[in-house]
C-alpha cells in the first residue's frame, strides 16, 4: 500500500477482515441457466462435472434491499473495504482446478484478503483488493477442488460527479484459431445479472452508467467475458482440461456490438481474449492444461 497520504490509504488503514467460510453447490438450475444465455441445451446436469467457472453461479450474495448502495452493490460487506463513495470494477483473476467438482454437489469455500495495493489510474486513485478463495469438497476428507483469486478495483467518486470514461478506440475482431460469437445487450446482460444476483446498476441502468459513473453505455459483466473464453475451450478442445487459467480485464465492454471470444495455441498453453466488436480486446488470458 502506498505510504504518502491519501483518501484511499487513509480508510484502508488497518482493514483486515476475518476470513469466512460457507457450504453452497452450483444447482442444476443455475447451470441450465446459464447454459439457456449461451443458446444451448443444459451442459450439465445433476452430478456431471462442472465446466470450469461455473463455480460463480453459486455462492451467491443476497442481501436485503434496505442494505443495497446507490449503485446496486451492498453498501457494507466482509471483503467490501471501507472506501468513501465507493465504485467498483472486476479487473482479473487465478484460478487453479485441481479435481473435478459435480453439478448440486456440497462444496466448501474459504475466503480471505490476500492483498490491497494503491495505485494511480487515468480516473484518479484506485484501491486493488485481491481475495482469495479455497473450495474443498464438503464433509469428511474435504479434498482440494479449487483456488481463486481475484482482483477487484475500488476508487472513490463522491455523488453528483461524473468521471467521464471515453468510448474505445475502433480496432479490428483479433484473429484466434478458435472462436464464438455471442449477440448482446440489455437482455443479455439483465439475465447475467441475475443468474449472478448482481444488482450494479452499470449492467442495466444505461442513465446511471452514463450519468453517475461515466460510461458511454452498458457495460458488459466481466465474469461473463471470462467464462466466454473458457467455454470456446469447452466447445472446441475437449481434449483439453484446464488446470489453470490466469486473465486480466484490460477495459470495459459495452454492450450492442456482439461478444466474440476466441483462443489459440501458445507454448504449452493457450492464449484467450474476449471483447465486443469493433474495440480493442476487453479480457486477455492463458489456460495452462492440467497434468494427467
Amino acid at each position: 500500500m502506498s505510504s504518502s497520504p491519501s483518501v484511499l490509504s487513509d480508510a484502508l488503514d488497518g482493514w483486515t477482515p476475518e476470513p469466512v467460510s460457507t457450504v453452497d453447490a452450483v444447482s442444476p438450475w443455475a447451470v441450465a441457466g446459464f447454459s439457456a444465455l449461451l443458446d444451448l441445451d443444459p451442459v450439465a446436469g445433476d452430478g456431471d462435472p462442472l465446466p470450469p467457472l461455473w463455480h460463480w453461479f453459486a455462492f451467491l450474495d443476497t442481501p436485503p434491499s434496505s442494505a443495497l448502495g446507490d449503485d446496486g452493490h451492498p453498501a457494507h460487506g466482509r471483503f467490501l473495504p471501507p472506501v468513501p463513495d465507493r465504485r467498483r470494477m472486476f479487473a482479473g483473476g487465478r484460478l487453479s482446478w485441481y479435481a473435478p467438482w459435480h453439478v448440486g454437489e456440497p462444496v466448501e469455500r474459504t475466503t480471505a484478503v490476500d492483498a490491497v495495493r494503491i495505485r494511480e489510474g487515468r480516473t484518479g486513485e484506485m484501491a486493488f483488493v485481491t481475495t482469495r478463495a479455497e473450495f474443498r469438497r464438503a464433509g469428511s476428507g474435504g479434498e482440494l477442488l479449487a483456488v481463486e483469486e481475484q482482483d477487484v478495483v475500488y476508487r472513490s467518486q463522491p455523488a453528483g460527479s461524473v468521471r467521464g470514461i471515453a468510448a474505445p478506440e475502433p480496432a479490428p475482431r483479433p484473429e484466434h484459431e478458435w472462436g464464438l460469437t455471442l449477440p448482446t445487450g440489455p437482455v443479455l446482460l439483465f439475465r447475467m445479472s441475475a443468474l449472478t444476483a448482481n444488482a450494479h446498476r452499470i449492467h442495466y441502468d444505461e442513465p446511471y452508467a452514463t450519468g453517475v459513473e461515466g460510461y458511454p453505455g452498458l457495460v458488459v459483466h466481466g465474469p461473463l467475458l471470462a467464462l466466454l473464453g473458457l467455454e470456446v475451450l469447452r466447445r472446441h478442445r475437449t481434449d483439453t482440461t484446464v488446470g489453470r487459467f490466469e486473465y486480466r480485464l484490460t477495459a470495459p465492454a459495452f454492450a450492442g456490438p456482439d461478444l466474440w471470444a476466441g483462443a489459440s495455441r501458445s507454448g504449452d498453453g493457450l492464449a484467450v481474449g474476449a471483447g465486443a466488436d469493433g474495440a480493442p480486446p476487453s479480457l486477455t488470458g492463458t489456460v495452462t492444461p492440467a497434468r494427467h
